[in-house]
């Protein structure tokens, strides 16, 4: 698949998206791809960044490494400043989801979450300001005065907005995605840098797709399909779609905002 970065809603524009590998990650990789933009795809899981590379050989480079290491999170950054010169769009995706309650979780459950789904976060956000702003490793990415500048997009989720049955241990990490990107956006919207989070609801990735097999996993999707009112789960095409407009600049005078892509679950 060849894809013209001389057109598009993200043309020429230089952005990394971590967690590529998969589910939205990659749904976001493929459609920045389709905008023209320059992608670096990162994950912890090589062959799927392989796959994902041989779809888009033309627009997508890969680094493989671990968001919650400080070195591989930096690494992944530079990628993107140094094969094109700059940052402009920080898509900060990657993230595990374990389904418990907190019963049944342990300290581990607990670290693990917070290390990939909270600290992952925090170093890739902090390690893109720093490109976006020309702070240590960066040259300032497009935007803002004086050549800073840039979008980052956070995943956050209903979990990380409202309560639910399950997610003790994953939720929590959640409203860290949301806290992050306000707080970020009042710290830095005077350098041109904008933060928001998408909150999807429950979408058909591979790993909720994997539930019907498990026991108890049919009936736990029949029933959270019927707690959004829509009636249905959502695609990763449909998340992908939001983290677009808000990386895009037509969400120029857009900052701070956890957008929901949950089919109406939040407005209950």
């Amino acid at each position: 698949m060849k894809t013209d970065v001389g057109a598009g809603r993200l043309a020429g524009k230089s952005c990394v998206v971590t967690g590529a590998a998969s589910g939205i990650g990659r749904a976001v990789a493929e459609r920045f791809a389709r905008e023209g933009a320059l992608v670096v795809a990162t994950d912890i899981d090589a062959d799927g960044l392989r796959r994902l590379a041989e779809q888009l050989p033309q627009s997508v480079s890969t680094v493989v490494g671990d968001v919650a290491q400080p070195d591989d999170a930096r690494r992944m950054i530079r990628a993107a400043v140094e094969r094109h010169g700059r940052l402009d769009v920080l898509v900060a995706n990657a993230g595990v989801i374990p389904l418990m309650e907190i019963t049944e979780a342990e300290a581990e459950d607990w670290d693990r979450v917070m290390a990939v789904d909270g600290r992952g976060m925090f170093l890739t956000c902090k390690y893109a300001v720093e490109a976006m702003s020309g702070g240590p490793g960066g040259s300032g990415g497009s935007g803002g005065s004086g050549g800073s500048g840039g979008a980052i997009v956070c995943l956050s989720s209903i979990s990380g907005e409202a309560g639910q049955r399950g997610q003790a241990v994953y939720g929590p990490a959640k409203f860290v995605a949301s806290g992050l990107a306000k707080h970020l956006a009042v710290e830095w919207a005077d350098r041109g840098i904008r933060v928001n989070a998408v909150a999807p609801g429950t979408i058909t990735t591979e790993r909720v797709g994997r539930l019907r097999d498990e026991p108890g996993g049919p009936e736990y999707l029949e029933a959270i399909e019927k707690l959004h009112p829509m009636g249905r789960l959502g695609t990763p095409a449909e998340v992908a779609a939001a983290v677009l407009f808000l990386a895009s600049d037509e969400a120029s005078f857009i900052t701070g905002v956890v957008l929901p892509v949950d089919g109406g679950y939040l407005a209950q």
